[in-house]
């Protein structure tokens, strides 16, 4: 049976080709911008390198101070100082990685100028994360302590700046006129991962903003707490609120301070749609769930009203089986396959599609050392996607067709 429906779905498909093409361009168009887009946030969400133990990990991104009274807000990364005297008064965490977000320098090699992304880091940056040298090793506490002019180098900025030499380690990297010794090269990092992308990892100590003197909190730096078990984590968690709720606010601007050690997704959201005591969890789960209604909603109702019409021109058809015996629920049965099948193939269209368009992003370098993928998960809810599809675009059509009469059917004949 289902063998036949394949076959007549086939040739209905090839009867009317611009029909057919439209409905497959909006279901494979959809599926594509809806895949790639869960490619995208798959990989910001669940990408581990160089953060793999981020089930014992809790992230200090965003600091926010407001005064009620004065209605003033200031909102930004933490200072030095906060994450260094505050955070590092918890005792239920095992280590604290400090680093800054981006400083911009530029290097010249023969006369071309190499953009390079600088953060500037602690010791217990590298025990936290888990970078993968490719030659060399991070720089220490006593080289940080000493201010060494050491760094650490992506195998991009090896690239750009030594080209093909096979070690770079002990050489030195000359970067806005100053001189870094090389200690090591690391894995390229993808930039979506805000807290450890970089070109080049410095000292903290070599830090251009004066961290010493610096006493406010807020500032240039965020922090990662790491516990002992993944256990220790909602512990390190409250223990850090309190923490929070005890500091005094000297300023006369401000009254209250919202700093938050969350787990990377929440941290991550709280630095964009983030406000006070709201996470903007809801916001963005909101959002993205009016979003995907709408951006499906339009080609369903498309591919309903072509639906209909060509219900309307397969009423003799319809009348034909109706008065040689086929009830009601069989025509139903046989549109709803046939509609399944046309989005399934739209579908498979919109696999192949996505496919392409990630390797297409991925070759153009437009995010830098980005490599999108399609993984199990997002092809099996893709395939879901393509069924719930083809159900909810084939129902009102297949109800409409088993309503004809059989006679005003035959007369249209």
């Amino acid at each position: 049976m289902l063998k036949n429906y394949f076959k007549i779905a086939i040739a209905v498909l090839k009867r009317r080709k611009f029909f057919t093409f439209i409905s497959l361009f909006g279901i494979s168009f959809t599926l594509t911008v809806l895949m790639v887009l869960t490619a995208f946030i798959d990989k910001v969400g669940n990408s581990n390198y160089p953060d793999k133990k981020r089930d014992r990990s809790l992230y200090i991104l965003n600091m926010e101070m407001s005064g009620a009274k004065t209605g003033y807000m200031s909102k930004g990364p933490h200072s030095f100082y906060f994450l260094d005297h505050y955070a590092r008064s918890l005792k239920s965490y095992d280590k604290l990685a400090i680093s800054s977000m981006f400083d911009f320098a530029s290097a010249y090699v023969n006369n071309k100028k190499v953009p390079i992304n600088i953060k500037y880091t602690n010791a217990d940056y590298w025990d936290v994360l888990d970078y993968d040298f490719l030659e060399g090793k991070p720089f220490v506490k006593k080289q940080i302590d000493n201010a060494e002019k050491v760094a650490v180098i992506s195998e991009d900025t090896k690239k750009a700046y030594f080209g093909d030499a096979p070690s770079v380690v002990g050489k030195y990297i000359e970067a806005d006129n100053i001189k870094y010794r090389v200690s090591g090269v690391v894995k390229n990092v993808p930039i979506t991962q805000l807290t450890m992308y970089g070109d080049m990892y410095l000292p903290y100590t070599l830090s251009k903003s004066d961290y010493k003197t610096n006493k406010g909190y807020n500032g240039n730096f965020s922090g990662i707490l790491l516990a002992k078990s993944a256990g220790d984590v909602p512990k390190m968690q409250k223990e850090y609120a309190d923490m929070v709720s005890r500091i005094k606010i000297t300023s006369k601007d401000y009254d209250h301070i919202y700093s938050f050690a969350d787990t990377y997704f929440t941290s991550i959201i709280r630095v964009g749609l983030g406000d006070g005591n709201n996470s903007g969890i809801g916001k963005i789960i909101t959002g993205l769930g009016i979003f995907v209604f709408l951006f499906m909603l339009l080609p369903t109702i498309n591919l309903v009203n072509i639906n209909i019409t060509r219900i309307m021109e397969r009423s003799s058809e319809i009348g034909v089986r109706k008065a040689f015996g086929a009830s009601s629920q069989t025509l139903v049965y046989q549109f709803i396959v046939e509609n399944i099948i046309l989005t399934l193939l739209g579908g498979v269209i919109g696999i192949i599609l996505s496919v392409i368009v990630m390797q297409v992003i991925n070759s153009s370098a437009l995010i830098a050392n980005l490599n999108l993928s399609l993984n199990y998960t997002v092809l099996a809810c893709s395939l879901l996607a393509c069924l719930v599809f083809g159900l909810l675009s084939g129902v009102y059509p297949a109800w409409r067709m088993s309503r004809l009469n059989v006679v005003n059917a035959l007369k249209a004949q």
